[in-house]
């Protein structure tokens, strides 16, 4: 099983957790073996992520990416996000010719059971795999050339068939179409990923890629929302819910900030306190905004209309600031 994260030193503890995790829950496999595109993580960072590698015997390879602007024809506009983001795009090149397989995971990621199955999923033609995001903005649809109805999918896991990617210049693809719209993507890999790969994603189960935010969302809200997601049976929904595979702390409210109601937060603090950064205060300064947005989750499952306007009104408005 190869697994990649790309990571910069500020995310450095949380890949940490997630790679703890990752281990921990899949003691049965023969082999794994974790490659790290690092985007400068410091030495000591480094010496800490080879020692949970060493305390479960398992391989790790962390693969200095140096800085990503260089590996652009043109000048790149990540519209706010830190540039590392974008280092799962060169994961063709990076890794070894010889493998063909690999499950990409986002350093905001705790695993919580055995990823044999995923592992083994028959992608048949596609390209890779990924878990749909029906709660996307539809501005970012369209930007995008995609139907309301069609599929979106989140770029936190990806399983890629590794063979296909290289085969089909995916690099080259990919790094044309982000340049090609001068950084006015707003999840820029992400979407970048769902314009070149439409129609040649495989659509995993969401247990594999869980948004702690969708506890409070009802099935029929997210289908209404983009009509693809009926392609996820309601009861696979309900169980994903209940019992996810893979916990992505996507959004704002992360476990690590203090004041956080998140409901999976026990896990990544779980796994933490198992790392060489255990003890590492939580961030504070978003307490209040923390409460408020707990409030919002609550508001989403009474009233998923409120929840929306709310979002596209704020959310839009946060990602423009942003981008200043």
């Amino acid at each position: 099983m190869n697994i990649v994260y790309a990571s910069n030193d500020g995310y450095a503890r949380h890949l940490g957790t997630s790679m703890y995790s990752l281990f921990d829950r899949n003691q049965v496999e023969e082999e794994i073996t974790v490659y790290i595109l690092s985007m400068g993580l410091s030495e000591e960072s480094q010496n800490r992520l080879r020692e949970i590698a060493e305390h479960f015997d398992r391989s790790l390879v962390i693969l200095e990416m140096g800085d990503l602007k260089e590996r652009f024809a043109a000048e790149v506009d990540t519209g706010g996000f830190d540039i590392s983001a974008m280092g799962r795009l060169f994961i063709g090149t990076a890794l070894p010719e010889e493998i063909s397989r690999v499950l990409y995971l986002d350093c905001d990621t705790v695993v919580l059971s055995s990823l044999r199955k995923l592992w083994q999923t028959n992608l048949s033609a596609n390209v890779l795999g990924a878990v749909m995001e029906p709660t996307i903005y539809p501005q970012v649809k369209k930007q995008l050339g995609l139907n309301q109805g069609e599929p979106y999918y989140n770029s936190g896991v990806l399983l890629i068939d590794l063979k296909a990617w290289r085969e089909e210049r995916a690099e080259k693809r990919l790094l044309n179409f982000y340049l090609e719209r001068g950084g006015e993507l707003l999840a820029c890999d992400q979407d970048t990923i769902n314009g070149v790969f439409r129609g040649r994603i495989k659509p995993l189960s969401p247990r594999y890629n869980f948004f702690t935010n969708y506890r409070y969302f009802r099935y029929n809200d997210l289908v209404s929302q983009m009509p693809a997601y009926q392609r996820v049976p309601e009861d696979v929904f309900r169980r994903a819910k209940a019992h996810p595979a893979i916990i992505h702390y996507m959004g704002d409210e992360r476990p690590w900030k203090a004041g956080n109601f998140n409901h999976y937060r026990k896990a990544y603090e779980h796994y933490l306190a198992k790392t060489p950064w255990r003890g590492t205060p939580k961030e504070k300064g978003q307490e209040a905004y923390m409460a408020l947005y707990h409030m919002m989750d609550y508001l989403t499952f009474v009233c998923p209309p409120a929840r929306r306007m709310i979002s596209r009104k704020y959310g839009m408005q946060v990602i423009q600031n942003r981008k200043r």
